[in-house]
C-alpha cells in the first residue's frame, strides 16, 4: 500500500470524498469534484495511476483494494461525506458501498454496467445503503432515444421531469432565424421558448433581445416538450422521431439501446460479429433483427440499407472505429442521424470539428449525476435543492434546474427587479406542473422548479446568481 500527500488546506470548504477506481470516469469526476473545493481521496490498485491522479490535481491518493477495510480506514472512511465506487467490475463496486455505508453515514454511489442490477435499485438502497446505482450504458441509450425522438437536435436535456427540453441545434445555411435579433424571433415565433445560449467559433453567449443568430452558430434553447417540435417546424425542419435504426455493436450499450428503441415504436436493426451474442440479443429482443456479421464492413452496412437508413448508432467499444463509421455513415447518407459514443475525451475539439451529428460521452452523464447530487448536500440547509445538471458547450457553461423551498432574496420579486450576475439567464419556471418560459413580469415563488443557465460554473443555491 502506497499512501501519497495532498495539498494541506487552511480551511476546508467543501466534503470529504472517497473515489475507488482511477479510471477515465474516476479521473474525471476527481477533475469536477476538486475545481468544486472538495477535499479528495482517491484509490486504485495501480500504484503509477494513483500517483499520476493524486500529483496533477492535488488530491490524496492510496494504492489498494477499495473493497477492504483497512483501505477504507486508511482513506478516512468513518469521516467521509460522500464515497464513489466507479472501478471496472460492479461487483466490487457495489461492495465497496456496502462496505462503507456499514462504516460511515456518507453518501454511496456505485457504477454498475449490468442491467440486471440496475433494476433492483430499490433493495440496494433499502438494504446494503447504496444511494444511487449509476449505470452509464442505459443513461447513454436513454439519451440518444431522445435525440431519435427529436433528430434536428446535436443535444437534448430533460428538466421537470421530462416535460421540458433543454435543446441545441445548429443554425445552417437558408435557416430564416439568420440575421434576425432574439427580440425579432421572439416575436415572430408564436410557440413559448427562450433562447439561452449561442456558441459561435470560440465564443459563448448568454444573449439578450439585441443578439443576432448567424449562420454557423450552435444555439440551445429552452421549450416544453410539444413546443419543441413546434419550433421546428416553424423553422421548416421535418420533426419527428426516426423510423428506423441501424446500431453496430451488441455489447450492454447496444441492446439497452436497442430495447429502449423498440418500445418507441422503431424499427431496429443491429449488427453482432459475435454468433453466440446474436443468439443471445434474439432471445432478449424479439422485435428487433439481429444480424451476424462485422459492423465494420462497408459491404454489411450498405447491404442493411445504411444509404437509406433515417439513424445510425455506431457502439463498437472503440471509439476510433465509432468515428470512423459515423463519418462513412455521413458520406454515403449525408441525412441520416448520426449518434456517436466516445469514452475518451483527449480529442474533444478535433472530433466536433468532424460534424458527424451528435456525440455522446458517457463519463460526463455519470459526473453530472454525482455532482448534482453533491452540490444539493453542500445546500441541505439553503433555500433550494438542486433537482439537475447539465454542462455544455465543452464545459463552458451549466444549466441548472433548483427548488425553491423556502422564501429568500429572489422569491416575491418581479424578475426584472432582480439584479442577476452577468452570465446567467433564468430560462423556465415550472409552478404546480405548468412550464412557464419567464419575462420580467414574471416572479420566482416558494414551490417553484426553476432551471437557470449560466457561464459561472459551481452553483449550489438559487440565491447565488443575484449580483
Amino acid at each position: 500500500m502506497g499512501i501519497f500527500s495532498r495539498f494541506t488546506q487552511t480551511e476546508k470548504k467543501g466534503l470529504d470524498i472517497i473515489i475507488v477506481g482511477c479510471g477515465n470516469v474516476g479521473a474525471t469526476l476527481v477533475e469536477r469534484l476538486s475545481n468544486e473545493g472538495h477535499d479528495i481521496t482517491v484509490i486504485d490498485k495501480d500504484r503509477d495511476r494513483v500517483l499520476e491522479i493524486a500529483n496533477y490535481y492535488d488530491v490524496m491518493g492510496i494504492t489498494g483494494n477499495g473493497a477492504r477495510y483497512g483501505i477504507l480506514m486508511d482513506a478516512g472512511i468513518q469521516k467521509a461525506d460522500v464515497f464513489i465506487a466507479v472501478a471496472r467490475h460492479d461487483e466490487l463496486n457495489l461492495l465497496c458501498c456496502a462496505m462503507a455505508s456499514k462504516v460511515s453515514k456518507c453518501a454511496t454511489f456505485a457504477r454498475v454496467h449490468t442491467p440486471e442490477y440496475s433494476s433492483e435499485t430499490n433493495y440496494f438502497r433499502d438494504h446494503l445503503g447504496i444511494t444511487m446505482i449509476v449505470n452509464p450504458e442505459f443513461s447513454t441509450a436513454e439519451e440518444t432515444s431522445r435525440l431519435l425522438y427529436q433528430p434536428n437536435a446535436l443535444e437534448v436535456n430533460t428538466f421537470a421531469n421530462g416535460r421540458a427540453e433543454l435543446v441545441k441545434f445548429k443554425v445552417e445555411k437558408n435557416n430564416p432565424m439568420i440575421d434576425k435579433t432574439i427580440a425579432k424571433i421572439g416575436r415572430e415565433i408564436p410557440h413559448e421558448l427562450l433562447i439561452c445560449a449561442i456558441e459561435r467559433e470560440d465564443e459563448v453567449i448568454i444573449p439578450n433581445g439585441n443578439d443576432r443568430i448567424l449562420e454557423g452558430d450552435e444555439i440551445s434553447f429552452m421549450a416544453s416538450k410539444e413546443n419543441v417540435r413546434r419550433f421546428f417546424d416553424h423553422i421548416g425542419f421535418v420533426s419527428r422521431q426516426v423510423k428506423d435504426a441501424l446500431i453496430v455493436g451488441g455489447g450492454t450499450s447496444g441492446y439497452s439501446l436497442a430495447k429502449l428503441l423498440c418500445d418507441m415504436g422503431i424499427s431496429v436493426r443491429l449488427i453482432e460479429q459475435n454468433r453466440e451474442r446474436c443468439e443471445e440479443l434474439s432471445r432478449l429482443l424479439p422485435h428487433a433483427l439481429i444480424i451476424n456479421g462485422d459492423g465494420t464492413s462497408e459491404d454489411l452496412l450498405n447491404e442493411e440499407d445504411l444509404p437509406h437508413i433515417e439513424s445510425f448508432i455506431p457502439l463498437t467499444g472503440v471509439d476510433e472505429e465509432n468515428v470512423l463509421l459515423a463519418l462513412y455513415a455521413k458520406r454515403v447518407n449525408p441525412n441520416v442521424k448520426v449518434v456517436t459514443k466516445i469514452n475518451r475525451v483527449g480529442y474533444r475539439d478535433v472530433i466536433k470539428g468532424l460534424e458527424i451529428g451528435s456525440i455522446i460521452y458517457p463519463r460526463y452523464i455519470i459526473a453530472e449525476a454525482i455532482v448534482s447530487y453533491v452540490r444539493g448536500m453542500m445546500n441541505s440547509h439553503g433555500s433550494s435543492n438542486i433537482e439537475r445538471l447539465y454542462r455544455m458547450f465543452n464545459d463552458r457553461v451549466e444549466a441548472v434546474e433548483f427548488v425553491v423551498t423556502e422564501e429568500s432574496e429572489i422569491t416575491g420579486a418581479y424578475l426584472r427587479d432582480l439584479r442577476l450576475k452577468e452570465g446567467v439567464l433564468i430560462a423556465s419556471i415550472v409552478r404546480k406542473g405548468v412550464i412557464m418560459i419567464p419575462s420580467g413580469r414574471d416572479k420566482i415563488m416558494v414551490g417553484d422548479t426553476v432551471m437557470i443557465v449560466t457561464t459561472n460554473l459551481g452553483f449550489d443555491n438559487i440565491n447565488q446568481i443575484l449580483a
